[in-house]
């Protein structure tokens, strides 16, 4: 599957904080190799070959971590990599995105991916791919919902309406609405009632589709884009874009577009193998654990009467034993100079750390 007005747009500035002490602002999440040996950003570039040209991936990201990106993935061409002055959210990265696509290629159509994202049936993934451009090309914004497997509250909904037909052998459904990240009762109440995916984070539009519904929906963002658009390509491009883009308003696509948008239809992906890989919970999904359902990851360990727990070592050059001992459903991240432990169902709530560090001023830490 190639279409020659068909890019891949990954997003890949975020910092991953319900994954520290691993993740940090210097070493983010998608930078590096929680899962296998090539990290997540470059497993995301990976399996984006086959169904897209190099020259028709593009990388957002804040400009501390372009360097890092380019070394791992020096075989995009460096005018793909698309540097934000600061970060102001993914309505403003999206927005950014297909002013430059639409300077190179007035018809783009962009499929918008996260970079830290875990899929394992790649073919699949180009199907839905696929079917999702051909439905972007009716002026659809077009997202792929994950099957729900349990009354998640980190993650949003989305509603399935009527059905809008069957595109590249998948079907798809106009949506019906959104609800953002719900409360535990709300979440349950979803799932009994069937025909609900999770947000994947992951949208395939027209540019000039996504570009018509920031103005309708969020003025202030498109006329900032106009004038970015207005100097792209000249000598004047970074000056406008380091004038404007501190003065945006902080927002995320999901909330500022896809929710308010008028014509949004939804691909169910179901059997993907997806994780967002969004907490330490989260690696049971992916990894597979021993006899006794431990994960254990880097360094040496011992575990004796444990079951059912998650040990990751990364300690650089020291040579450190982790043992454990008749505890279950536990959590323990080393690294050079933090030690986590936590039970695995509050390891969504590690991101309260990396908020009280903020607040402490424990900069040394982040």
């Amino acid at each position: 599957m190639t279409h020659p007005h068909y890019h891949a747009v990954i997003m890949a500035g975020g910092s991953g904080t319900r994954l520290w002490p691993l993740s940090r602002r210097r070493h983010p999440k998608h930078l590096l190799a929680l899962l296998e040996a090539s990290t997540l950003f470059q497993s995301t570039v990976a399996r984006l070959q086959g169904a897209f040209p190099l020259k028709q991936i593009w990388v957002v990201t804040v400009r501390d971590q372009m360097q890092a990106l380019q070394a791992q993935a020096p075989a995009i061409p460096p005018e793909n990599y698309l540097p934000e002055p600061a970060p102001r959210g993914t309505a403003s990265v999206v927005g950014l995105a297909a002013v430059a696509l639409r300077h190179r290629d007035p018809n783009a159509v962009m499929a918008v991916l996260p970079s830290d994202h875990y899929i394992r049936h790649v073919a699949l993934f180009h199907r839905l791919l696929n079917a999702a451009y051909l439905l972007a090309q009716e002026g659809f914004l077009v997202t792929l919902g994950i099957a729900p497997t349990y009354p998640a509250t980190g993650y949003g909904y989305i509603q399935r309406g009527e059905p809008l037909g069957i595109y590249a052998d998948m079907k798809a459904y106009r949506v019906r609405r959104f609800k953002e990240k719900p409360d535990p009762l709300t979440a349950r109440q979803m799932l009994a009632q069937g025909g609900h995916s999770w947000n994947s984070g992951m949208f395939v539009w027209r540019a000039d589709a996504i570009l018509t519904e920031i103005r309708r929906q969020m003025p202030d963002l498109a006329a900032a884009l106009d004038e970015i658009a207005a100097a792209w390509g000249t000598p004047q491009q970074e000056t406008v874009l380091a004038r404007l883009w501190p003065g945006l308003r902080t927002e995320t696509v999901d909330y500022g577009v896809m929710e308010g948008a008028e014509r949004v239809a939804v691909i169910p992906a179901q059997g993907l193998g997806w994780s967002d890989v969004g907490s330490w919970e989260s690696l049971f999904d992916v990894l597979n654990p021993d006899a006794d359902g431990n994960i254990l990851r880097g360094g040496e360990h011992i575990s004796i009467d444990a079951r059912d727990n998650l040990v990751f070592v990364k300690n650089g050059h020291v040579r450190k034993l982790v043992a454990v001992l008749g505890v279950e459903n536990v959590v323990v991240v080393d690294t050079e100079d933090a030690l986590l432990v936590c039970s695995r169902d509050q390891s969504q709530r590690v991101k309260e750390i990396v908020n009280t560090l903020k607040e402490q001023e424990m900069d040394e830490y982040l």
